[in-house]
């Protein structure tokens, strides 16, 4: 298990930037707030794709929270 820092997301989001980008997008973190909630941001194709809900809560948070237990929620931001 990893400690909740920038660094250690960027290593879990690279794990699954590949997938994102073989349709065009990608994801990148904005910020982490009071309470373990993470921010992130959609880009390329991901920002306006309509299944960028489905793909943040099944594919990014969860990734996230199984390998950073300190994370409570992640949220997209524009």
């Amino acid at each position: 298990m990893l400690e909740l820092t920038e660094e250690n997301i960027e290593i879990v989001l690279n794990d699954i930037r590949p997938y994102l980008q073989l349709d065009g997008g990608d994801v990148e973190l904005s910020g982490i707030l009071e309470g373990g909630i993470v921010e992130v941001r959609f880009k390329g194709s991901c920002k306006d794709c309509p299944l960028s809900p489905m793909t943040l809560r099944a594919g990014i948070e969860r990734v996230l929270m199984q390998k950073i237990p300190e994370i409570k929620r992640i949220e997209s931001v524009e």
